[in-house]
């Protein structure tokens, strides 16, 4: 789960990482109030889970609350790469000598946690991995001995950063990496750390990434989810215990395997060509199992999507077999009552012939079996571009 910046700082300050006071607003009256409470000059940014806010116009300095309240007024209902901004953060502005970056990933290709430091801060990170890779410094992190103060400076020290600010960004990076390992992060980045004209050390920034599969040991966590940001769909299968992501298409997919479905995602991608250029509406995957319930709460989640004008459900028999399989679609039918858009159904694999024959004697209305994953595909797009 990504977190909105506001949020990622929020847990700047529950581990004691220093950071600017602030509070997050979703009208212009609450910045002005947040800014008479600061009582000093306010930065206030745009909180969308995207970057280039400051491109976009989605940063500003605000000289006093009323000029909060403007600034605010202007930036929210903006549009940015696609992302609507519902609330804002009103910060305290700093002044800056010199920007940093410094963050904690997970290196998933080498199975560790990796940190990245660099002098070259407040400009986006790939840029510079990219035009000067010298400039940035990687330094893996065991996780049975994890990052000590020794580490730190070892980091900090590998990016070069300056003498005079050596004792404090180590100290800063022992703070991150205590919130990384106590909040179960995949990511934790601060970009600018900003040394002040006075000499302080400061996460002026923060990007943080829970890792979804802690969540059990999070309750807290669940007050990062923003719901209304949230596909309704989305939730909605969320809470049936479905493996479901919304897409800008026509043809409602289910799969068994994430693999299998993305594979179907690009057979009906290549098959839409031929057929107005109608593409998938989703990734839905409903596991190992097949039962009815799980049938009918796939079919109900897609169906529910008033994009979708055909569904192909592609089914592999492996340890599920498709007599089950075809058994749970039969009665996934009867428990969703009318069916109105065409199903297009490919069973191969475990007991396929059997999965068939129960699919062919229950005739059902809108349901057309086809024996190859191409051919459904085929005829999956086709039924959709004539229902668009």
């Amino acid at each position: 789960m990504d977190l909105y910046e506001y949020q990622a700082k929020e847990l700047f300050v529950t581990h004691g990482v220093p950071t600017t006071p602030g509070s997050v607003a979703t009208t212009a009256a609450e910045a002005r109030s947040i800014t008479e409470g600061i009582g000093a000059q306010v930065v206030v940014k745009a909180q969308v889970k995207t970057g280039g806010r400051g491109k976009a116009g989605g940063v500003k300095l605000a000289e006093d609350p009323a000029d909060a309240e403007a600034k605010a007024e202007a930036i929210l209902g903006m549009d940015i790469k696609g992302h609507t901004v519902h609330k804002v953060l009103v910060a305290e502005a700093s002044d800056i000598a010199e920007e940093y970056y410094v963050s904690f990933l997970l290196d998933r290709s080498n199975r560790s946690f990796l940190a990245m430091c660099s002098r070259e801060g407040g400009v986006e990170i790939e840029v510079v991995a990219v035009e000067n890779p010298d400039a940035l410094a990687k330094i893996p992190v065991s996780a049975l001995t994890g990052c000590d103060l020794a580490k730190a400076r070892e980091i900090v020290m590998a990016a070069k950063l300056p003498p005079e600010v050596l004792d404090e960004a180590a100290a800063l990076v022992v703070k991150l990496w205590d919130l990384f390992v106590a909040e179960d992060a995949t990511l934790v980045e601060v970009n600018p750390l900003v040394k002040t004209p006075d000499g302080r050390v400061l996460a002026l920034d923060g990007k943080v990434t829970l890792d979804e599969n802690a969540r059990f040991r999070h309750p807290a966590h669940e007050s990062f989810v923003d719901a209304a940001a949230n596909d309704p769909l989305e939730a909605q299968a969320k809470a049936l215990d479905l493996n479901y992501v919304k897409l800008d298409g026509e043809v409602g997919i289910i799969g068994n395997g994430a693999g299998l479905v993305m594979s179907t995602l690009d057979v009906v991608a290549y098959a839409g060509e031929e057929h107005g250029g109608v593409r998938p509406a989703n990734f839905l995957d409903i596991g190992g199992g097949a039962s009815a319930e799980v049938m009918a709460n796939g079919l109900q989640i897609v169906l529910g999507d008033p994009a979708v004008k055909s569904v192909f459900v592609n089914i592999f028999g492996g340890i599920t077999q498709c007599d089950a399989v075809a058994n749970g679609i039969v009665q996934a039918f009867g428990m969703l009552g009318d069916v109105s858009k065409p199903v297009v159904v490919r069973l191969d694999g475990n007991n396929a012939e059997e999965g068939r024959r129960i699919l062919a004697a229950a005739a059902l209305p809108g349901l057309r079996p086809v024996d190859t994953m191409d051919g459904a595909a085929q005829l999956a797009a086709e039924l959709a571009h004539q229902g668009a």
